[in-house]
């Protein structure tokens, strides 16, 4: 049996630059962490030569190609392995639509538990770059490449998304108390509201076909940059204006990323003592996060009583093996 745990992760600034309409043309940054929220994924071997999953549902195949689930499938024809395995997942937030890059936390997962199944030690530069394939020309989704990066390598990063389709990741070098006032400014609630990722960002590739909206998206580049610049300076304050400034400009890039719901929630945290915030993920759902003085998150709180806050930690160590008694 192996076990993987995989984080999820929470990006700050620059999201939807990770996709091949715009970082082909013009290169994409995003500056994002991983958190403490987690996937796991358990593969076992099976006692015949059928397979078995278990996620929000149960299969049982007697072959690869008969799997249903996509990221699944490809991966063991992938991998190669045709069958007589178990494989099984457990999540710690929703694993759809919650704007933590869950599906990629799982796909990191499941490859880094496979390869190990079958001896391979993966780097994680490999399973960054193999569950973008996976996910994007593999199952087709019209998805970016941040969330593969930020779960297998964890930490806090700048990663740069290059014309070339290679993918730099660069940690953010500040002292250990900058970080822990970053962590300590930020509250997060759960919206209770799940989306498709893949249809708000296949609208934003096809906005990229315009000139205005390109614009918009450098600018939210150079907030990756101006926030580096922050914390390598141990800068936290000024934090929230920038994610503000960010989650502006991002409004205004691909419609129902927000709406009035939305609107509402925003702007009751900004009159709580908010200095800025914004959707998690590609928008419309998930988790709503606002960056704060410690003292105000009482007031956010209740300004918030309808959602649920759910707390969240750092992680800084990526896509983990933490259990393994296979015979290799």
């Amino acid at each position: 049996m192996i076990v993987v745990r995989t984080p999820l992760r929470m990006s700050f600034v620059g999201g939807g630059s990770d996709l091949p309409s715009y970082y082909k043309q013009m290169g994409g940054a995003v500056l994002s962490t991983s958190v403490d929220k987690y996937m796991h994924v358990i593969v076992n071997q099976k006692f015949d030569d059928s397979i078995r999953l278990s996620y929000s549902v149960t299969e049982n195949e007697s072959c690869v190609q008969q799997i249903k689930h996509p990221i699944v499938r490809n991966t063991l024809e992938l991998l190669n392995i045709k069958g007589g395995i178990e494989i099984a997942s457990i999540s710690d937030i929703p694993s759809q639509g919650s704007g933590l890059g869950s599906s990629s936390s799982y796909t990191v997962a499941l490859l880094h538990a496979l390869y190990a199944y079958k001896g391979h030690k993966a780097s994680k530069e490999e399973l960054g770059r193999l569950s973008s394939h996976i996910e994007i020309y593999l199952c087709g989704d019209k998805i970016g490449k941040q969330d593969q990066y930020a779960a297998a390598f964890g930490g806090l990063n700048l990663i740069e998304f290059n014309k070339d389709d290679t993918v730099s990741v660069k940690p953010i070098i500040c002292k250990r108390s900058t970080i822990k006032k970053m962590e300590e400014s930020i509250v997060v609630f759960y919206t209770g509201r799940t989306r498709s990722a893949s249809n708000l960002l296949s609208e934003q590739s096809s906005n990229m076909k315009q000139a205005s909206k390109r614009d918009l998206m450098s600018e939210m580049v150079s907030l990756v940059y101006d926030m580096r610049d922050l914390l390598e300076n141990d800068d936290v304050e000024p934090l929230g204006e920038l994610l503000d400034k960010n989650w502006q400009l991002k409004r205004q890039i691909t419609r129902g990323v927000s709406d009035t719901q939305i609107d509402s929630w925003y702007n009751k945290g900004i009159l709580a003592g908010a200095k800025g915030g914004k959707l998690l993920g590609a928008g419309n759902g998930g988790f709503i996060m606002f960056f704060a003085p410690k003292e105000k998150h009482p007031d956010i709180m209740a300004a918030m009583q309808d959602l649920q806050m759910v707390p969240f930690s750092f992680d800084d160590s990526g896509s983990q093996i933490i259990f393994s008694d296979l015979k290799l």
